[in-house]
């Protein structure tokens, strides 16, 4: 059977090309309504970044003018002992603060996965915590680590266990923090990993109970596999943020006991407001965005590597 051609409409314009229907068109007028966006994005993002940059060589300090010192701020930081031990806090928070979240927040993904009476309701009390704000929280562990009147050590004492020190000693001031920050965050790890596990299919696990596989063997080689793309993007989530922290450790801590809990953003508030030197923080704010800006690159290439194809 052979295609007939239809004879063309009278008066009717001939299609454009599939390139043309396709293409961008860029007069004028079309830029005038994303002028106000560009606008805002150059105000918001682009000039205080070309400011940080412009200041991070100069040496200013509140009262007097900005004078060209080129990257001796960046030859001083790492000179700074100060500034290297709170990107060692930094790193050591970093790493609690997000592998910990992760075991947990699979663990209670698993969990919540299954069908029990009253998972609904005790599901909602699991992920309360995320929905205060960091600052409320702090506050409430704060009176919760007092060693005299927190809760945490009369019920410590309870069963038999010696009051803590929690955030006022330098070995467990970490640590401590840490806790407040799984106890905050695990809910959202949870929610991610759920949803993952809500979208596994369902005949690898009936092929594998016919086959005689143990749970754990099902965990390990169907589960994990098929929802590690799910966790990896907890693990991009919590990184940026636990990189980021601030308001917990300064209401709880302000970086004390001494420097014990000082993270770069500490350092950087302190330089910045406390000692009044605007361009040595700014150096701090460079070195800090590369970090993160290097971090996030490399576990969003670690995202891309663990997709599967359903």
């Amino acid at each position: 059977m052979t295609a007939t051609t239809l004879p063309p409409v009278v008066g009717a314009e001939p299609a454009p090309p599939a390139s043309a229907r396709h293409s961008v068109d860029f007069t004028p007028r079309y830029w005038l309504f994303a002028a106000p966006a560009v606008v805002v994005i150059a105000a918001v993002i682009v000039f205080p970044w070309i400011f940080t940059l412009y200041m991070s060589g100069h040496d200013w300090k509140i009262g007097g003018g900005p004078e060209f010192v080129g990257l001796q701020n960046y030859a001083e930081l790492f000179r700074d002992s100060r500034f290297l031990e709170s990107m060692g806090h930094t790193l050591y928070f970093t790493v609690l603060a997000v592998v910990l979240p992760i075991l947990f927040g699979t663990a209670a993904a698993l969990v919540f996965h299954r069908d029990f009476p009253l998972r609904g309701l005790l599901r909602t009390i699991f992920v309360m915590p995320m929905m205060a704000t960091p600052v409320a929280i702090a506050l409430v562990w704060t009176m919760m680590f007092h060693p005299q009147l927190g809760v945490l050590n009369y019920l410590l004492s309870l069963v038999g266990i010696g009051p803590q020190e929690w955030v006022y000693a330098p070995g467990t001031v970490i640590p401590t923090l840490v806790m407040v920050e799984v106890w905050h965050w695990t809910p959202l790890v949870m929610l991610i990993v759920l949803g993952g596990l809500a979208g596994l299919p369902s005949e690898p696990y009936e092929s594998a109970r016919i086959d005689g596989a143990s749970d754990w063997q099902m965990f390990r080689h169907i589960t994990l596999p098929l929802v590690w793309p799910f966790i990896m993007v907890a693990v991009v989530i919590r990184t940026i943020d636990a990189l980021k922290a601030f308001d917990t450790i300064f209401v709880i801590t302000q970086g004390g006991p001494g420097t014990a809990s000082e993270t770069l953003n500490i350092f950087l508030y302190l330089q910045a407001f406390q000692f009044y030197k605007i361009g040595y923080a700014s150096a701090v704010v460079v070195i800090f965005f590369a970090i993160v800006i290097l971090l996030s690159l490399l576990l969003l290439y670690a995202r891309q590597k663990s997709k599967w194809n359903a």
